[in-house]
């Protein structure tokens, strides 16, 4: 459990803390504290931020969470400034979900965290991309690839960031989006009981609830940020036309625009939920039922739309190429290779984490960090033929 530091300190430090017990002694009976704050190393020494607030500044610190800025949500391989990428995507997350724990007197500073935290480990070429890896994976036996235990891997073990179980774990329990109706928390006591949540999600299980009531908000928050927002850009570039192309009876519910639908499901959300008696996260029967047919609607007629499955096959191509290309460096010791320059020697990369990880592994976590650019740069560099500048000699 983080400890406070020395209470005997200045003033303002004292009165910081002060502060901050009776800011949270309000919080509901549900919300986590920041006295239960778990860390597994606990290499620093508090200082005036609550462990929660530290978790998000070093999330936002490292390398992973700058590479957001280039990866796509949703609509790959597409000329346009104005749809959402992924950096847009976490900050529209940890706005709702601070918005939906403000009104259920929940901890706030937990809540941005996970938000911030919880796409660290997406892929290029979206989840499209995450399943084209997941096949490379199984195929070298690695076990399946997964966007949300590759965020953890990526700030707990690559970046070894020394985040809270609170925090690691909202990241983890955040996707399952199928079970998203009602949701309360599961008690995840210590970090073995983490290691073990981590393996079984490793393996393929996906029916995990949070350990906290804020990481049920921000599981929440993520379907309303993406939901209507997908809707937007999909008109956007034209795969839907416009809102006449929306059945009637989701238009009648939740609005015709991102703005209409993200208010209808927030509202929804925070009259259904209870945070005082219960502990429980939830949406009511009719917008559960209509929110289930909308993600139908959204998969048949945007995430598999012909304009976005048309290139499937080249980018399954590309990464089987990288993969394939990387793994032989690895075992090949080329030291010239990019994932030694650009990933194995880079100094903010844990040296624990490459001694306990095989080839195949690495190789995961290199792609599995790249931005959409990175990755068809490195495409082209591994399969055309590099010029020469002179003459053969």
């Amino acid at each position: 459990m983080e400890k406070r530091g020395d209470l005997s300190k200045p003033t303002l430090e004292l009165s910081i803390y002060r502060y901050t017990d009776e800011r949270e002694a309000l919080l509901s009976p549900y919300a986590s504290r920041s006295y239960q704050a778990l860390r597994r190393k606990n290499r620093k020494p508090e200082d005036i931020r609550t462990p929660y607030s530290r978790d998000a500044d070093r999330i936002i610190h490292t390398r992973a969470y700058t590479r957001y800025i280039d990866k796509t949500q949703v609509f790959y391989l597409v000329e346009n400034d104005h749809i959402t990428h992924r950096v847009i995507h976490v900050q529209l997350v940890s706005k709702i979900a601070r918005t939906i724990g403000r009104c259920l007197r929940l901890n706030e500073d937990l809540i941005e965290a996970i938000a911030l935290g919880h796409d660290i480990g997406h892929i290029p070429y979206g989840h499209f991309g995450e399943s084209c890896l997941s096949d490379l994976c199984e195929d070298h036996g690695i076990g399946k690839f997964s966007h949300n235990v590759q965020s953890v891997r990526s700030l707990d073990r690559i970046e070894d960031q020394d985040l809270t179980l609170q925090v690691l774990d909202g990241i983890l329990c955040h996707n399952g989006e199928a079970d998203d109706l009602s949701i309360s928390p599961k008690p995840c006591h210590n970090w073995l009981e983490f290691d073990r949540k981590f393996e079984a999600c490793e393996a393929g299980n996906r029916a995990i609830a949070p350990m906290t009531l804020e990481g049920c908000v921000v599981k929440f928050a993520d379907t309303i940020a993406y939901i209507g927002r997908d809707l937007q850009d999909a008109q956007e570039i034209g795969i839907i036309k416009g809102p006449e192309e929306v059945p009637r009876e989701f238009k009648e519910i939740f609005g015709e625009d991102n703005r209409s639908i993200v208010d209808t499901l927030i509202h929804d959300l925070v009259d259904n939920s209870d945070s005082v008696d219960k502990g429980v996260i939830s949406y009511s029967r009719e917008i559960e039922r209509t929110l289930t047919d909308f993600r139908t609607f959204s998969r048949d007629h945007i995430y598999n739309s012909p304009k976005l499955t048309a290139e499937w096959e080249k980018i399954r191509g590309m990464y089987h190429v990288l993969f394939s290309t990387y793994l032989k460096d690895i075992e090949g010791d080329r030291h010239s290779s990019r994932i030694f320059t650009d990933f194995i020697n880079a100094p903010w990369v844990n040296g624990d984490y490459l001694q306990k990880t095989p080839p195949a592994g690495i190789v995961r976590d290199f792609i599995a960090g790249m931005t959409d650019r990175y990755f068809l740069k490195r495409f082209v560099e591994c399969v055309l033929p590099h010029r020469v500048e002179g003459t053969f000699r």
